[in-house]
């Protein structure tokens, strides 16, 4: 692990080889977010293959790769292992090639015996942090497990789409029409059987749909600003709640983001759905350098986070991660809070959101400010039983499920 964001290495990576067809590059992907996702068990299993240390991260690496392929894919053993020989023999150090060879062939003749060694070991069973696991069994004591489990699982590929423009029945139709089998799960959303790359998507580039997590749907909804509202989206990038609450009804609409490239994704996102807004690079947490002076009626507050709730997308994340974040964006969270709370009009109001499962950043955050904040106070959520179908809000956490990542929403007013 060298500590770099895989979403952005990875890329980076297969610059080196502009040759490599579609496929190959697909291979690449699926085996790094696979061995990555099950990194605890499959380091848990390599250690006890390995006399002492590996000097190289190289073979380190390719070893990973082999195990987890080994574990979880459906390729033969002797593929796995064949392939994994042949690629050592590229390698610098010349033991390289015996040492994967014997270091993989031990681990077939004795996967059984090495499996139960590791059966009290928690980070190799659930392949997450200790101090992870440790949170998530404090805070949620009957549900802990399945949270783990499902961050371990493949994310669903969940469509938005925009029901002024064409009929959810119709959308389906079209969608069997082209033998891409699809579930409605919610007023706008539908969830893809098997995911497929954008491109194929049916009315995506006209922007009658979009690719947005069901979870994340329920912002615009939550927020529900009328036709004409002042509405600020602060940290807006990439632009889902964006177009979603333009989608919803014609408002003047601030986004904000403090990366200019990122706010490019928001700019393309609205080009896309033929919708406007007003774009601007700015932090959050300094609204003296960008901010017009005039209160906004509704704001939306998708604040920086430790992107618990989404580790089976980013599953690099988990293992990114040190305890001490949480400090580090709780506080970052509290000055951007606080910051826009300055910027609400009052009688208006703010929507808090994290893709968090880790109460510091959520609830605790919210009565945090409330006890700062006495023209503050925390409204109910509500949702319509279209919107929330397959939805269960605890106090505002979204616990990942099949259907949805993790989030949490908090919606406060202004008195």
């Amino acid at each position: 692990m060298s500590g770099r964001n895989l979403t952005l290495a990875l890329p980076e990576a297969m610059k080196l080889h502009p040759k490599a067809t579609p496929q190959q590059r697909g291979a690449a992907a699926d085996l790094s977010y696979g061995t990555l996702r099950f990194y605890g068990e499959v380091n848990a299993y390599l250690q006890q293959l390995l006399e002492k240390p590996l000097s190289s991260e190289i073979i380190k690496s390719l070893l990973q790769v082999a195990i987890y392929q080994l574990l979880h894919d459906k390729a033969e053993s002797f593929t796995v292992v064949n392939q994994a020989v042949t690629a050592a023999s590229y390698a610098k150090p010349r033991w390289a090639k015996s040492l994967v060879n014997g270091v993989l062939r031990n681990f077939l003749r004795r996967k059984d015996e090495l499996g139960n060694n590791i059966k009290s070991d928690e980070v190799a069973i659930y392949s997450y942090p200790q101090w992870w696991i440790n949170r998530l069994k404090r805070q949620y004591p009957s549900a802990w497990q399945s949270i783990l489990e499902t961050g371990n699982s493949h994310p669903p590929l969940t469509l938005r789409v925009n029901t002024k423009k064409i009929a959810i029945a119709d959308y389906l139709a079209m969608l069997a029409k082209e033998g891409i089998e699809a579930n409605h799960v919610g007023s706008q959303a539908v969830i893809l059987t098997k995911p497929i790359s954008v491109e194929k998507i049916p009315l995506f580039s006209d922007g009658t749909v979009s690719v947005q997590d069901y979870g994340a749907q329920c912002a615009a909804y939550l927020l529900s600003a009328p036709a004409g509202a002042r509405v600020l989206d602060a940290c807006a990038a990439p632009g889902g709640k964006t177009g979603h609450i333009l989608d919803l009804a014609e408002v003047n609409l601030t986004a904000i983001d403090s990366d200019a490239q990122r706010l490019k994704r928001v700019a393309d996102n609205l080009k896309r759905l033929d919708l406007s807004a007003d774009l601007k690079v700015g932090d959050a947490a300094k609204p003296e350098a960008w901010w017009d002076g005039n209160p906004y009626d509704y704001i939306l507050a998708d604040v920086p986070c430790t992107a618990s709730g989404i580790v089976r997308r980013h599953v690099d994340i988990k293992w990114l991660r040190r305890e001490a974040d949480i400090v580090s964006f709780s506080q970052q969270q509290s000055a951007i809070l606080q910051q826009l709370w300055h910027l609400l009009a009052k009688g208006g109001k703010l929507l808090y959101v994290t893709c968090s499962i880790f109460d510091e950043e959520n609830q605790q955050q919210i009565e945090h400010f409330l006890q700062k904040n006495d023209d503050a106070i925390q409204l109910p959520l509500l949702l319509t039983k279209e919107t929330s179908k397959n939805i269960h809000l605890d106090h505002g956490q979204l616990i990942p499920s099949n259907y949805h990542d993790g989030f949490f929403y908090a919606l406060l007013q202004k008195n």
